[in-house]
């Protein structure tokens, strides 16, 4: 359980981020952080993701679904 909620939190985390980088491009403030330290992030939680599932998989804390259908 506390699996899942890890990866929603980060799924989350990754919208935040997603949204910043949005705001940021449409207003155009040249003071304003860089976009890409934005999408960087976002890039970052789906990497992090992307490992918590596949150590999760080779742990047994989750399982995959045998059949597709």
């Amino acid at each position: 359980m506390l699996i899942k909620i890890l990866i929603g939190s980060l799924i989350l985390f990754m919208i935040f981020n997603l949204f910043k980088a949005m705001m940021i491009m449409l207003k155009n403030d040249p003071d304003s952080p860089p976009m890409s330290k934005f999408i960087g992030r976002r890039l970052m939680a789906s990497v992090a993701i992307i490992i918590l599932i596949l150590l999760a998989v080779a742990t047994g804390l989750i399982t995959p679904n045998p059949t597709p259908y």
